[in-house]
């Protein structure tokens, strides 16, 4: 599959399907998931990064359970918005992820979500380190959904 404009990925999805976000780090995927209604994104779980056919095995099994209709994945833009190597893979990953899993996804720019997410964690819950390094790379990508949750919603009629 092709990778979608936002828009279009939200349009594609069937009532009552679910959109799974996915942050690639280098050594831990974490993922979340919308709401059947696309309003709300939570944190749902963290993979240890492995062989994508490894980690699409595990995304399936996932989707099957939740009812995915699509995959939201962070792109990691340079802070001045480029597109360099890493963007690049991130995207090359999305591509070949949707395609063994037979899904739609989009790539969503994820720039500082984990400093978002860690300076709420340190400032805001006041967590240790250790419990931040557990759930940082699941609300990272809770954080990046919710965006593209909001930037995609369709406007409002009146």
């Amino acid at each position: 599959m092709s990778l979608f404009n936002p828009q279009d990925l939200r349009i594609s999805l069937k009532a009552g399907q679910r959109v799974l976000g996915i942050d690639p780090g280098a050594r831990t995927i974490g993922l979340a998931l919308t709401d059947v209604s696309l309003m709300l994104a939570s944190p749902f779980a963290s993979l240890k990064r492995r062989k994508l056919g490894e980690n699409a095995k595990e995304i399936a099994e996932i989707v099957a359970k939740h009812d995915i209709g699509g995959l939201v994945v962070g792109l990691p833009l340079g802070l001045d918005g480029s597109f360099g190597p890493a963007a690049r893979a991130a995207s090359d990953w999305t591509e070949a992820l949707s395609e063994r899993l037979g899904l739609p996804a989009c790539v969503w720019d994820e720039r500082l979500s984990s400093s978002a997410v860690n300076r709420f964690l340190i400032n805001e819950a006041d967590m240790t380190r250790a419990r931040r390094a557990a759930v940082v790379d699941k609300m990272a990508a809770s954080y990046m959904l919710q965006g593209w949750l909001e930037a995609s919603e369709p406007p409002a009629e009146y």
